[in-house]
């Protein structure tokens, strides 16, 4: 049978059944489960006689889509919140690895540029900080405290301020992404080119690793989680950009219903982080002893790193190993 014709035959099966999936109407899991192998033996099909065609990759991506959302409706994790963050993230973060992977190497892109400029510039890093800010620094470099601008307001009010601050470039990072990932891009450039001067300023001054060891026990969470965000925002940009097979509108409620649960789950890194420079940042290069603070960021990054870089790659392991077994 010509490719034509068998997508002629099976388009209208296809197209109900991504209703049945998307669809604010969730049928039971039997009958998902029933027209989940009809689906999987049109991919059998496809694989077999169009191997270079773009079917299959339509008819792959709506089958992950099928089994997850059997899985869910079976409720084999009983807890939503445990199932979200246990299963729900990771899977989607796999699906859209890449995006991950081009936040990432923006992001050293644009730190490079940061590090770069403030290099051959000695005003850019006044222009990208701003005078007072680098007078503050130098002048507490001078008092043996490089970190001490982190302990000037009370805890409280430091954990509160830093808190919306950095919810709210957070929120701006996924959002702005709609206008084709451009809005997300620029925010992460400003940002990531803001690290790289700030840290070359400490490096200027002959206190990078003290920085290093102050300022990264809450920047793992933050700026990794940024980079996340900034996925997302590429994730929703992609879905208006490039909706496949799909109308405009299906592309874009898919695109922002997985990348929205993607940038939900940095928020947890972004309030860790808050309070660890409202708390403990202070604290880095005074009382508390370095390997405590060193300790802090290794864990921390491992954490944030594992959870969005190999965890996800161990869920769709064991999710093939399901999907085998079917």
């Amino acid at each position: 049978m010509r490719e034509v014709a068998f997508i002629k035959q099976n388009k209208e099966k296809w197209l109900n059944f991504e209703k049945a999936i998307f669809g604010k109407t969730l049928k039971n899991p039997d009958e998902l489960a029933t027209l989940y192998i009809q689906l999987v033996n049109d991919l059998s099909y496809a694989q077999t006689y169009y191997p270079k065609s773009k079917t299959i990759l339509y008819l792959n991506n709506l089958a992950a889509k099928a089994f997850q959302k059997i899985y869910k409706t079976k409720r084999q994790d009983t807890n939503r919140f445990v199932h979200f963050w246990k299963t729900e993230v990771p899977l989607i973060v796999y699906e859209y690895r890449r995006y991950i992977l081009y936040a990432f190497i923006l992001f050293g892109i644009f730190l490079s540029i940061g590090v770069l400029s403030s290099a051959k510039d000695e005003n850019f890093v006044r222009l990208i900080l701003s005078d007072g800010y680098v007078n503050q620094t130098k002048e507490n470099i001078e008092n043996g405290n490089p970190t001490a601008i982190y302990g000037t307001n009370t805890n409280w009010g430091t954990f509160l301020g830093i808190l919306y601050n950095n919810l709210r470039v957070a929120i701006n990072n996924y959002f702005w992404g709609i206008f084709g990932g451009i809005g997300s891009v620029l925010i992460l450039m400003y940002n990531s080119i803001m690290v790289g001067s700030f840290q070359y300023m400490f490096y200027e001054f002959n206190t990078l690793w003290a920085s290093v060891r102050g300022i990264w026990i809450h920047g793992s969470f933050e700026i990794f989680a940024m980079v996340i965000e900034a996925a997302a925002g590429l994730i929703l940009g992609a879905s208006v950009l490039f909706p496949k097979t799909y109308s405009r509108m299906m592309s874009l409620k898919i695109g922002f219903k997985d990348s929205f649960k993607i940038f939900l789950s940095t928020i947890p890194f972004t309030i860790v982080a808050a309070f660890l420079e409202g708390y403990v940042t202070r604290y880095a290069n005074t009382t508390m002893p370095p390997w405590v603070s060193v300790t802090i960021i290794v864990s921390t990054l491992g954490f944030i790193s594992f959870y969005y870089f190999i965890y996800p790659f161990i869920v769709h392991k064991q999710l093939k190993k399901a999907h085998a077994a079917i």
